[in-house]
């Protein structure tokens, strides 16, 4: 695998219909997807030479992603906005190059608005895994 551009990692949100339709969350400059699984520790006296021992498959699993950027396109704003109010969790897709799409849905955790008086107006948002997610391969 060759080295790819960060710009081509995109983050999608879902439109609510079945199947939904995705839009790409407008001008994202920075995205971050970090996939956690806690483990669960079974070590006891007994385990060989002292060494710890986990149970397999008996952790939970999540996913966390932030991005920061540029609201660009009104209606994006409107929809994570939205979303974040009501607090709903809708389905996302996080488009990695030549890896794949892990899709499912989040609920955004996190969302901040920035501006300096001579600059343009940011934002940033953390979303959080809110159930099974999906892994497709590219």
């Amino acid at each position: 695998m060759t080295a790819q551009r960060g710009k081509d990692l995109l983050l999608k949100i879902g439109d609510g219909g079945s199947p939904p339709d995705f839009t790409s969350v407008a001008g994202l400059r920075a995205r971050t997807i970090t996939l956690n699984a806690r483990t669960v520790d079974a070590t006891t006296s007994d385990s060989p030479e002292g060494w710890r021992e986990l149970i397999a498959g008996a952790g939970v699993k999540s996913c966390a992603v932030t991005g920061a950027g540029l609201f660009v396109d009104a209606a994006a704003d409107e929809t994570v906005r939205q979303a974040f109010f009501n607090q709903t969790t809708p389905d996302w897709q996080l488009v990695i190059p030549d890896f794949g799409v892990i899709e499912g849905p989040f609920q955004i955790a996190a969302l901040e608005y920035a501006g300096r008086h001579d600059g343009e107006a940011t934002y940033s948002l953390s979303l959080a895994s809110a159930g099974a997610l999906t892994f497709t391969a590219a």
